[in-house]
């Protein structure tokens, strides 16, 4: 049976190295004994997918891929083009949008997560009055909320474009969308979702909002807290927004991220934005979810609520564009990876 190998953003100043961020998953890799391609992240995103993968050798066979966040229409184009040169990634171009856009996972995860509801878009104006008072009745009118779209927040503007006090005020949930879609411009993914704001809780022993925004390998498009889907960049992280009356400190949601391959925890470890933070998290009805979601590499990130009403699963994500804390012992993921 063929070993799959693992596909990495070249270096955009050296296209024959990995890209900075990727290159020690990349040494590791070769350690045990793995195989990596790279692959031009900037054609991808741009809509060359032919060019992004022509320094991968043809009939390679399973691929994994391991890098920056790709649009749903941008991955699907890259599966193609491999499956052109004889590569089959092996988390399909449905698989990677289940995982990675909020609609696609919120079905099976719906009373584990924050309640939550979405307006579609096709593009980058924001919904209508009546849209936003449709999407406000059906996550129950009143109360805190958080607004992203498909993928991404933008907690860092958490009062201007993220957190909305309360629902019922219409005028303020304008406001704070409007701005969230100006500021997402062209990296909006898919559509606005609203999310019921929830207090979990942190390193400094109070409640603290984590609001499902982000935490895959993202770049510095504009979207979520440290980028978009847009470019290269930072990385985000999955929930960790402040809470109403943030100030910033030590104040972070204390929050796991466990990685899943098959249906099976591979690897539980820290959130990226809190690498230092180790805690055990309840899994007991986790697995099933995942093992129904049905995409074979996924991640899910955890936080306890602040009531100590038990955890809860405060996102979902691809796997593939996932970002590992610094410091964690990656091999066993990896192996698990090559050996799939």
């Amino acid at each position: 049976m063929p070993v799959p190998s693992i596909l990495f953003p070249a270096d955009p100043l050296n296209p024959r190295r990995p890209d900075p961020h990727f290159a020690w998953e990349a040494r590791l890799l070769r350690e045990l004994g793995g195989e990596h391609h790279l692959v031009d992240h900037d054609a991808l995103l741009a809509g060359h997918p032919e060019e992004a993968v022509r320094r991968v050798p043809r009939d390679c066979g399973p691929l994994w891929y391991r890098g920056w966040m790709l649009p749903s229409a941008r991955y699907a184009g890259f599966a193609a083009a491999l499956t052109a040169r004889g590569g089959n990634l092996l988390t399909s171009a449905p698989g990677y949008a289940a995982a990675h856009e909020l609609p696609g996972w919120y079905g099976v995860f719906e009373g584990a997560t924050p309640p939550s509801v979405w307006i579609p878009s096709d593009g980058t104006a924001a919904p209508t009055p009546a849209e936003l008072a449709d999407a406000v009745a059906r996550l129950g009118g009143t109360g805190p909320a958080i607004v992203k779209d498909y993928v991404k927040s933008r907690k860092h503007e958490w009062h201007e474009a993220c957190y909305v006090p309360e629902l019922a005020d219409l005028a303020t949930v304008g406001r704070v969308v409007g701005r969230f879609v100006e500021l997402q411009g062209e990296s909006l993914a898919g559509g606005v979702v609203l999310r019921r704001y929830e207090e979990f809780e942190r390193a400094d022993g109070t409640g603290r909002a984590a609001d499902g925004a982000e935490g895959d390998a993202s770049g510095a498009g504009g979207a979520g807290g440290a980028g978009g889907a847009g470019g290269r960049g930072g990385t985000g992280g999955v929930g960790n927004a402040g809470g109403p009356n943030d100030t910033g400190g030590d104040g972070r949601a204390v929050e796991v991220r466990v990685w899943w391959l098959d249906g099976r925890p591979i690897l539980v470890g820290p959130h990226p934005d809190t690498p230092h933070q180790r805690v055990e998290p309840d899994l007991t009805h986790v697995p099933a979810l995942v093992r129904r979601l049905g995409c074979r590499f996924v991640t899910t990130d955890l936080a306890s609520r602040a009531d100590g009403s038990g955890w809860r699963v405060v996102e979902v994500g691809d796997g593939q564009v996932s970002d590992l804390p610094r410091g964690v012992d990656a091999s066993g993921l990896l192996a698990s990876l090559i050996a799939a």
